[in-house]
C-alpha cells in the first residue's frame, strides 16, 4: 500500500474513532450532568467535559457499533434526543437518592432547632440548611466508599448493550409504572433516616412543655433549645455510624430502577 493510501486509511479510521467517541459522549455526558456531586455547580464545566471525554474514549472501543453519520436528518436528531434522555434518566434517579438524604437533614434540622443555620449550598445552588448539606456530603462519601462510581459505569455499559445507540427508546409505560414506586421508596428512605431523631426531639419538646406547664416559675423553655441542640448533635453522631445499610439500600433501589428503565 502506497503512503497516500495508507494516510487516507488512517485518516478514515481516526474520523471513525472520533465519531464513535462523540456518539458515546452524548449519553455519558448527559448522565454526568444530571448525576449528583459531579454534576453539581461546585464542579467546573471543564472538569465535567474532560471526565466525559475521557470515559467516552475509554468505553467507545468495547461498546456496540454506532450508526454511520449521514448528516443532521430527522433520524439523527431523534437518536441524539434518545441518548440524552437515557443519560439524564440514569443520572436523575441517582440524584433523587441524594435529595432523600437532604430531606432527612432538613427534617432533623427542624426538630433540633438548627433550621435557622442556613448557608450557601454550592452543590445544589441557592442556600440550604447545614444539616441537609452534611447529609448530602455523607451520601457522597458512602457512594464512593461502596464503589458506587464503578457500579454506575457498569450500569452505563449495560445500558449501551441493552439499548445500543440508534435503537428506539424503551416503553414509556414501564417508566410511568416504575416512577411512583421508586419515588415512594426514596421518600420512605429519607423519612426513615430522620425518624429516630424526630421522635427523640418530639419527646424532649413534650417533656419541656409538660415541665413548663407544671412549674412555670422555673422557666424551662429557656433550656429547651440548648438541650435539644446538644441532644440532637449527640444523636446525629450516633446516626452517622448507622447510616451505611439504609443508604446502601437506597443506592441499590436507584440502580435497580435505572437498570429496569434501560432494559
Amino acid at each position: 500500500m502506497d503512503p497516500a493510501t495508507q494516510m487516507a486509511t488512517d485518516g478514515l479510521q481516526a474520523f471513525g474513532m472520533i465519531g464513535d467517541t462523540l456518539w458515546t459522549l452524548l449519553r455519558l455526558g448527559a448522565m454526568i450532568m444530571a448525576m449528583p456531586l459531579i454534576g453539581t455547580r461546585a464542579v467546573p464545566s471543564r472538569i465535567k467535559l474532560l471526565l466525559s471525554a475521557t470515559l467516552s474514549i475509554a468505553l467507545a472501543p468495547i461498546l456496540p457499533p454506532v450508526p454511520s453519520w449521514v448528516g443532521f436528518d430527522a433520524a439523527t436528531v431523534l437518536t441524539i434526543f434518545r441518548e440524552l434522555v437515557i443519560g439524564i434518566t440514569i443520572g436523575f434517579m441517582l440524584r433523587l437518592v441524594f435529595e432523600a438524604g437532604a430531606l432527612a437533614g432538613e427534617l432533623i434540622a427542624q426538630g433540633t432547632g438548627l433550621s435557622f443555620a442556613q448557608m450557601a449550598d454550592p452543590m445544589r445552588g441557592g442556600s440550604s440548611g447545614v444539616i441537609g448539606q452534611w447529609f448530602y456530603l455523607m451520601f457522597g462519601l458512602l457512594f464512593f466508599t461502596a464503589n458506587g462510581h464503578l457500579a454506575l459505569i457498569s450500569l452505563l455499559v449495560d445500558s449501551y448493550r441493552a439499548l445500543p445507540i440508534g435503537t428506539t427508546l424503551p416503553d414509556p409505560q414501564a417508566l410511568t409504572t416504575l416512577a411512583p414506586s421508586f419515588l415512594l421508596t426514596v421518600l420512605r428512605g429519607g423519612v426513615g433516616l430522620a425518624l429516630p431523631l424526630i421522635v427523640a426531639m418530639l419527646a424532649v419538646n413534650l417533656a419541656f412543655g409538660a415541665l413548663a406547664r407544671a412549674a412555670p416559675a422555673l422557666n424551662p423553655i429557656q433550656l429547651g433549645l440548648p438541650v435539644s441542640l446538644l441532644l440532637g448533635l449527640a444523636l446525629l453522631a450516633v446516626l452517622a455510624g448507622e447510616m451505611g445499610p439504609p443508604v446502601q439500600r437506597l443506592f441499590d433501589a436507584a440502580f435497580d430502577a435505572a437498570g429496569a428503565v434501560v432494559r
